[in-house]
């Protein structure tokens, strides 16, 4: 789609501006990475006035021009180079109207950078429920840019900022932050000749960031070092003396703009509920219930549609056999792709309650209490407070947390967070969890309310939880640094959850689920069914032979149970059979046959690989034509050494601490190479992650048995 006007969205953290970009492009965005760089770049189109089209970037929250994070680097990267795809014609700065001394603090250098900017005041309708009183255009005429009142949160101010954005200058009209020059006069009139700017703030930043920045040359970058040198320009210095000048500046700027009405503080009730909530001991205890009840609607909420779905499934399969021809297709259709997509299509429902439950929390702000509450606990065991939210961002996928731990500007503290991250139990081990847990965990109820399977559920959660906290424990004294780490939170207020936020994230997340995980599960599902159906020519004969001789004898108890056995027999001979066999004396031990060591290999391709895999195997493993769910097959399976039942106990809690621990995920070793630059520590963490499951394996299942 071509575009007009480039617009960039810029702000500090959690003012909103993800909320903003979202109401101004609807449905009409993508995210993708800056090139050459691995942070997250959301651009979307909408329309502004009768004719025009913008397009809008959503740059990373950032609380000043100066980085500690890869993710806040590209800011200045994106709006200091006039070559680069995403430079705006225009900056739209989204400042949080309850603390607007602080959020202005980044407009006054980005203004400096001599890019038209109009001012969006977020969370305007809060800061007069808190008794704040802002004169917008006082505050408009100080500082020489349009300043829009909006709450993005409930949609208003939306059609003024676009009205603004229609008429904003092509030029710069915002008046300087700060005499620059006089910070160091010689060393930016140096670099401005160099880099051939007038702007001397631009100049400045160079000289600070040069280093990070790709669009000079190895010659410029040596030319600016020796400028630094040359005119003692001390980095660290010069930005607190900037900072001092800025807020000195900001505080004529907002004299007489904001005054205090004198209503009822909202905050106030905030700080109350925060003394129960974050309670160095009730706070958990909470938590944990909360947990408790996430857990018990997991399994409550979605007995009914899951049953229907797997009765659907079932019916289908019977369906197909009964109406569709005979043979090699059929088969393939309804045992190969039909089974695994059911295996990972029952899950939906589970999927959609535990995304619905944490953007519920997450909307409320209470999320970010547990990350306040967790990182009393995190830096006793080596990890920085930052730690707490990809870790807690790991219940639900490894991959996007481990890319957040950007934000941990501690080399040793990241490190650690992206080493222990994938032991926290994602989303996608929840559908082998609910499949083991309702195979030897019976449906009862404890105090006649509470889920015996919930409880099962919230211990496998807890038991990955503390996992990854006693090996970065461990690794706190194997990697060494020694650089500090802090962490700095600003609470937001709590609020009503937005509901039609929290179907938007059932709806992608249930989606994402499907189709990424789908698209695994077929195409496995697919070669399993090849692998199962088809073997060696020679052991296929000699079992053809072998039943053709039972059929000839007329043994009525032999025929009743020949097609079973034939099916049996073949797929143990079949090349998947004889794989599975190779790798059955390895996991033996841990209470495994063949069957569940083909699911693990194949699983490692996605986790929940690993239930369509069992679906398939079980369903080419079954010569009857009636068709029976998963759970079923699975329930009937049985050891074919002691013809006991083979999920038992021992067994099921074997495999699930197994699917705990291990790496099992393709796409996180994938991210943890592209987030270190280094196929060391995705091996290292591949190696550990496995002999931990292995072992933790091994003796659950001598000790239960």
């Amino acid at each position: 789609m071509a575009a007009d006007l480039k617009i960039a969205l810029v702000g500090n953290p959690n003012t909103g501006k993800s909320t903003l970009f979202n109401l101004l492009t609807g449905l009409n965005q993508k995210i993708g990475n800056f090139p050459g760089i691995t942070v997250d770049k959301k651009t979307g189109f909408c329309k502004i006035g009768d004719d025009k089209t913008a397009e809008v970037v959503d740059l990373p929250g950032t609380y000043s021009l100066y980085p500690k994070s890869k993710d806040e680097s590209i800011v200045f990267q994106i709006l200091a180079d006039r070559e680069n795809r995403s430079h705006p014609d225009l900056i739209v700065l989204v400042a949080d109207a309850t603390n607007l001394r602080r959020n202005l603090l980044l407009y006054t250098q980005v203004a400096d950078l001599q890019i038209p900017v109009i001012l969006a005041l977020n969370m305007t309708d809060m800061a007069k429920k808190e008794g704040l009183a802002i004169d917008i255009d006082q505050l408009s005429k100080n500082l020489g840019v349009q300043v829009v009142a909006i709450s993005a949160r409930n949609n208003i101010g939306l059609k003024e900022l676009k009205e603004a954005i229609a008429n904003a200058p092509s030029i710069p009209t915002q008046e300087p932050g700060t005499d620059i020059q006089v910070l160091a006069p010689e060393a930016i009139a140096a670099t401005g000749q160099l880099i051939k700017t007038t702007n001397p703030y631009f100049a400045l930043q160079v000289l600070h960031q040069h280093s990070e920045m790709d669009i000079y040359t190895p010659e410029q970058h040596q030319q600016l070092n020796q400028i630094a040198s040359e005119h003692n320009f001390e980095s660290s210095k010069i930005q607190t003396a900037e900072t001092v000048a800025r807020y000195r500046y900001l505080g004529t700027i907002l004299s007489g703009i904001i005054t205090d009405t004198g209503a009822q503080k909202k905050f106030i009730m905030s700080d109350r509920i925060d003394k129960v909530l974050t309670h160095k001991v009730w706070g958990f205890a909470i938590f944990l219930l909360i947990l408790l009840f996430v857990f018990n609607a997991i399994f409550s909420w979605s007995a009914y549609p899951m049953d229907m779905i797997e009765e659907g499934f079932a019916r289908l399969t019977d369906l197909g056999h009964e109406h569709l021809p005979e043979g090699m297709l059929t088969d393939l259709l309804l045992d190969g792709v039909v089974a695994g997509l059911g295996g990972i299509v029952i899950f939906i429902p589970q999927i959609a309650i535990l995304f619905a439950l944490i953007s519920i929390m997450e909307d409320t702000g209470y999320m970010a209490r547990v990350t306040f509450m967790m990182d009393r606990i995190m830096r006793k065991f080596g990890l920085s407070g930052k730690s707490v939210v990809p870790m807690i961002g790991s219940l639900a996928c490894a991959v996007p947390s481990i890319m957040s731990a950007r934000n941990i500007e501690n080399w040793k503290d990241r490190i650690i967070t992206i080493m222990v991250a994938p032991l926290v139990s994602c989303s996608a081990r929840l559908p082998v969890y609910t499949l083991l847990i309702s195979l030897i965990i019976p449906d009862e109820k404890v105090f006649g309310f509470i889920s015996l399977q919930a409880l099962t559920l919230m211990g496998m959660y807890l038991i990955s939880i503390i996992a990854a906290v006693l090996v970065a424990f461990v690794m706190k004294f194997l990697i060494k640094a020694k650089e500090k780490s802090y962490f700095i939170m600003e609470m937001p207020v709590y609020q009503r959850p937005r509901w039609n936020n929290v179907l938007l994230t059932m709806y992608e997340k249930s989606k994402t689920f499907v189709f990424e995980a789908g698209k695994v599960i077929i195409a496995i599902s697919i070669v399993l069914w090849v692998m199962a159906s088809f073997g060696p020519s020679d052991r296929f004969e000699r079992i053809d032979q072998k039943y053709e001789k039972i059929e000839l004898q007329q043994d009525s108890l032999a025929i009743s149970t020949l097609e079973r056995d034939r099916s049996a027999e073949k797929l143990e001979n079949s090349y998947v059979g004889i794989l599975g066999q190779t790798i059955e004396p390895a996991i033996r031990p841990l209470g495994f046959d063949w069957k569940i060591g083909i699911a693990l290999i194949t699983s490692f391709a996605a986790r929940e690989a690993f239930v369509g895999t069992m679906a398939t195997i079980y369903s080419v493993d079954s010569a009857d034509e009636e068709a029976t769910t998963i759970r079923n097959k699975l329930k009937g399976a049985t050891d074919a050494n002691t013809g006991l039942p083979l999920f038992t106990f021992a067994t099921g809690f074997s495999l699930m601490l197994f699917y705990a621990f291990a790496m099992q995920c393709m796409s996180t070793v994938a991210i943890v190479y592209r987030e270190t630059k280094s196929w060391k520590w995705p091996m290292i963490q591949l190696v550990y992650m496995t002999a931990l499951a292995y072992f933790a394996s091994l003796i659950a299942y001598q000790l239960l048995r």
